[in-house]
């Protein structure tokens, strides 16, 4: 079942009821008014009778039948009867017409006074008359022919009103119902043309104010993020395929080489040796497209313990001047933890130990005297880390594009590197929902700051 058929049903099924219970409630209120008000009239009947056969002695039988029968309020099918305490009927308003009670009644309606009940289609109604030390029974019957055509007439408009209404609101339903969801279905016409191809079509986001607007809005920033994918991943082939290529042309150069013509066997140990270093490139290369990939995966699939962050530095900085002795770098503490917890965060050792080899290597490695400082500050929601170096700085343009995936500043061209260990540190900071900034000037320095958030144990 469609959206539009589903909802007409139920809004068909919510109105219906509402009219059904609405019908249901005027029928009976209007029976039971009807019923009421004419037992009113049946005791108002019973009561004049009986007064005018008791208290007025200039009214007898005979001429009281005479009056009940020409009555202009006579009721149809009227008949009213008097008994007196032994039960004996010493009056009746019409002779050739029977109303059928039980003893039972008469006892009743001298226990309870007032007694309103029915004899077939006619209201009955029995009153006590207590007067002048007479103790009669009156019965009062007749027939509302005009307050049940009455009745009639109502249940047929009910009835009839309710289908129309039914009727009307299944029209309706379905009609506004296939205007509000006009928008959706517009919508999935245009996704329907969105491709790999024309990433950038974006859909019509109307006047942003209601909830499909919202939606439209919603998934145009999730093909806003798709299309940064797409564009990240083509990037990514574009630069590993460029990075790739440079050693491998020089590997085949050199191959080349060594096939052209005999060579001694020191030119040969050349040519072995530049193999090797171009081989080297390609592992280092390699490694790092890995790492970068990796860093694509969800946190999901990260391991996360808790750990502190300083023993992450400390284990970083053996690293690093284990491979480059050299390499000198200075941890201090901006202000010294009050206990074991400020330091704490909630992340994976190996992705934190590799951002702060790669920050600890790159300060080293673009500063003349290769020191870096690393300085530790703690504040009552994140870690910082801050490594600094007195190497060859950045322009502000380049602070700018320094995280992109194999972007190198013009300064950095003579070292080695390949331009991905910055890209590769930022999506690890990212998974671990932390922050890296940095601050440079061209021949001042760097400072990259990371802030992570403390470990909730």
């Amino acid at each position: 079942m469609t959206i539009r058929n589903r909802i007409s049903l139920q809004f068909t099924l919510i109105v219906a009821s509402i009219l059904i219970l609405f019908s249901v409630l005027v029928y009976i209120t209007s029976a039971e008014y009807r019923q009421e008000e004419y037992y009113e009239r049946l005791t108002r009947k019973a009561r004049t009778t009986v007064r005018f056969l008791v208290e007025v002695k200039e009214i007898d039988r005979n001429l009281l039948k005479i009056i009940d029968r020409n009555t202009l309020s006579a009721l149809i099918n009227e008949k009213v009867l008097v008994f007196n305490d032994r039960n004996q009927l010493i009056y009746a308003s019409v002779d050739d017409k029977i109303i059928n009670y039980q003893p039972s009644l008469l006892d009743q309606v001298r226990e309870q006074h007032t007694v309103e009940t029915s004899d077939g289609d006619n209201e009955l109604v029995g009153l006590l008359y207590n007067e002048q030390g007479k103790s009669l029974v009156v019965l009062a019957s007749a027939y509302d022919e005009f307050g049940r055509s009455k009745l009639s007439n109502l249940r047929d408009t009910l009835i009839w009103g309710l289908l129309g209404g039914i009727g009307l609101t299944v029209a309706l339903g379905f009609f506004f119902a296939g205007k509000s969801l006009q928008p959706i279905a517009s919508i999935n016409q245009q996704i329907q043309t969105i491709t790999a191809r024309n990433m950038k079509q974006r859909l019509d986001e109307g006047q942003q104010q209601d909830e499909i607007d919202q939606l439209a809005i919603n998934f145009n920033n999730v093909l806003g993020r798709l299309e940064q994918a797409f564009e990240q991943q083509r990037m990514f082939v574009s630069h590993a395929s460029h990075e790739l290529r440079t050693p491998l042309t020089a590997l085949k150069s050199e191959i080349q080489l060594g096939l052209r013509r005999r060579l001694s066997g020191e030119e040969y140990e050349g040519v072995l040796k530049t193999l090797m270093a171009d081989t080297e490139r390609l592992i280092s290369l390699s490694n790092s497209l890995l790492w970068l990939a990796r860093t694509l995966e969800s946190l999901q699939q990260v391991k996360l313990e808790v750990l502190r962050i300083d023993e992450v530095v400390f284990d970083a900085q053996a690293e690093l001047q284990s491979a480059h002795p050299a390499y000198q770098v200075q941890v201090e503490y901006v202000n010294l933890p009050e206990n074991d917890t400020d330091t704490l965060v909630r992340g994976n050792n190996d992705l934190l130990r590799r951002v702060v080899l790669n920050l600890l290597d790159n300060a080293c490695k673009y500063s003349a005297d290769h020191q870096a400082w690393v300085l530790i500050a703690t504040d009552p929601q994140y870690c910082s880390l801050s490594v600094r170096d007195d190497g060859i700085g950045m322009t502000p343009e380049e602070v700018t594009r320094i995280f992109e995936p194999f972007y190198r500043t013009g300064s950095a061209q003579g070292y080695d590197g390949f331009g991905v260990g910055l890209s590769i540190c930022q999506r690890i900071i990212d998974l671990h929902q932390g922050t890296i900034t940095v601050v440079s000037e061209p021949g001042q320095g760097s400072t990259f700051i990371v802030r992570l958030p403390h470990s909730t144990i």
